[in-house]
């Protein structure tokens, strides 16, 4: 079903959601259930970050019947998550007094249902029994943010997951004009196999870096080598050294915008002023060029890692299109094969890439023209 056919109660409420939710939440699918209302969608699947992973709940509204609250459905995998059983205290139930007037009840319920899923899974991974996961749960109890996750199958042994928010820094902060709606951080998934007996030497868990997704426009944690594991380190030993290390990282990259915004000030010199650039991280930007008659576009794609990493340069023509794709301009691939040096000024880099660009021109002509005669 189209989602302009969500009655206006259920849309004020999903809307809400998605905009004040402090995790960014997905809807994968809308559809009816109502038999005398087919027409009206009323409701759908939630997808819902949970420990570095995905949890999807379906969320049932009945559009026959406005004033009740909704369904909500959870997972095969967790049968066994009773959030408003009688033994789980409550200040007040999410779902008593529903009022479907008010935009922020789902918002409150799932955000409610959320937290309970947390303290669900934490219980199932501290009753795990495996000396070394009590162990490692301990050192770390004190620890804000921390999730955790129990996974268990017929077809895959158990594993427990953890989820650690590294560094206590507010990077949105730190970059000026920072366009980030929710807040940016980096976590270590750590997860351990289930082992029944204690093993004399534990081997080392699994470790891996995760980080919003929209960090990668400040900082690639791809570039970043985990300090190694020792035999005999718990968690509690291992995250020092990391997070004192990214917190490096992290002062550099920022720092880095302004090297970065040096060179595209260094470009317009030679190019004139940029027709567009990124004004935050500094990590694009378009000159218009010439050489004679013809005229083209110069994209610099400007790594995180610039200078140690070179800019790529793709042309395209301003005169020059394809007729097979809706006549889009004519373009060359990333072009990284010109003079450069991560040690000479920004101005010496734009010089070097302007003399380059002289010769490069008339080649790209001659690409064009040849492509076109193709045709």
């Amino acid at each position: 079903m189209a989602a302009d056919n969500i009655p206006p109660f259920i849309a004020a409420q999903l809307n809400y959601l998605l905009s004040h939710f402090p995790l960014a939440l997905k809807v994968e699918q809308i559809w009816s259930g109502g038999i005398n209302s087919p027409a009206f969608s009323d409701r759908f699947t939630l997808v819902i970050p949970y420990c570095l992973e995905f949890i999807r709940w379906d969320v049932i509204y009945d559009v026959e019947c406005p004033t009740a609250a909704p369904d909500v459905i959870f997972g095969p995998e967790d049968e066994n998550f009773h959030p408003f059983h009688p033994r789980i205290k409550s200040p007040k139930n999410c779902l008593s007094n529903w009022d479907n007037k008010d935009p922020t009840r789902l918002l409150t319920l799932i955000q409610y249902l959320r937290d309970q899923y947390g303290a669900y899974q934490r219980k199932r991974v501290g009753d795990v029994d495996d000396d070394r996961l009590k162990f490692e749960i301990s050192t770390i109890l004190s620890r804000e943010g921390i999730e955790m996750h129990m996974s268990s199958g017929a077809e895959k042994p158990e594993e427990v997951k953890f989820a650690v928010p590294l560094m206590d820094m507010n990077i949105n902060k730190m970059v000026p004009g920072c366009p980030w709606r929710h807040s940016q951080r980096i976590y270590l998934q750590v997860m351990y196999p289930v082992e029944k007996r204690y093993a004399s030497a534990p081997s080392a868990p699994r470790l891996k870096l995760v980080a919003t997704s929209e960090l990668k426009a400040l900082f690639s944690i791809d570039d970043v080598k985990l300090p190694s594991w020792l035999d005999g380190m718990c968690l509690a030993e291992y995250l020092p050294n990391l997070e004192e290390s990214l917190k490096k990282q992290i002062l550099e990259a920022v720092s880095l915008i302004d090297v970065r915004r040096g060179f595209i000030e260094a470009l317009a010199c030679q190019f004139g002023r940029p027709l567009e650039a990124d004004p935050v991280f500094c990590r694009k930007a378009t000159f218009l060029a010439a050489s004679g008659v013809f005229t083209f576009l110069v994209h610099f794609l400007i790594p995180t890692q610039f200078p140690r990493q070179q800019p790529a340069l793709i042309l395209q023509s301003s005169q020059h299109f394809n007729s097979h794709s809706q006549r889009t301009p004519i373009k060359s691939g990333p072009l990284t094969d010109y003079p450069w040096s991560p040690r000479w000024e920004a101005s010496q880099m734009a010089e070097r890439i302007s003399e380059f660009l002289a010769d490069e021109a008339l080649n790209f002509k001659r690409n064009c023209n040849e492509a076109q005669l193709q045709q």
